[in-house]
């Protein structure tokens, strides 16, 4: 059998080597699952007798990671959504889905971007189903996130660290 790899330009050449010394930057997929799951009703069974009307439901999303080993990272994807009904509470769905990621020749400087972008980017949609899942199998509609702007997010969250890290002069004694 004859060994092929990639040498740069999309070809193979049959020689076993590539053009570079490194290999290409790559993100893999190690596992992913369920890091933590809560779903309360605090007002059952009367919630589900008393409210005739569909829920106003609050979503909060944020992502956090860490380094777990050399090159592998743990990216978390904390989802809350609480559901009222004026002021009754009909249920809160808290969900922390994660998965380790394998990055190889990723520039220092790309670390972040890649981890708290495309890492949840590929998380997201197996947490908006079991998100979904659990809120319609408690008898409530289901809750259907909607496609997030995860750049937007690291940009928003970028931003509000970056002001905070800026404090004001010094007032002037007169």
């Amino acid at each position: 059998m004859t060994d092929t790899r990639a040498n740069g330009s999309g070809l193979t050449d049959g020689q076993g080597g590539s053009d570079a010394a490194a290999p290409p930057p790559g993100m893999a997929i190690n596992i992913q699952y369920v890091k933590d799951l809560s779903f309360e009703v605090p007002g059952a069974p009367d919630i589900y007798v008393q409210v005739r009307q569909a829920p106003q439901v609050q979503v909060n999303l944020d992502v956090n990671a860490r380094r777990v080993a050399d090159g592998a990272f743990e990216v978390v994807l904390s989802i809350r959504a609480e559901a009222k009904v004026e002021d009754k509470t009909c249920f809160i769905v808290e969900l922390d889905y994660a998965g380790v990621f394998t990055l190889t020749s990723i520039p220092q400087d790309m670390l972040e971007p890649v981890l708290l972008v495309e890492a949840p980017r590929l998380l997201f949609p197996f947490a908006r189903s079991i998100v979904s899942d659990v809120t319609r199998e408690s008898g409530f509609p289901a809750v259907l996130l909607q496609p997030i702007d995860f750049l937007a997010l690291w940009q928003s969250r970028r931003g509000q660290a970056n002001a905070a890290d800026i404090t004001p002069p010094p007032a002037a004694n007169a």
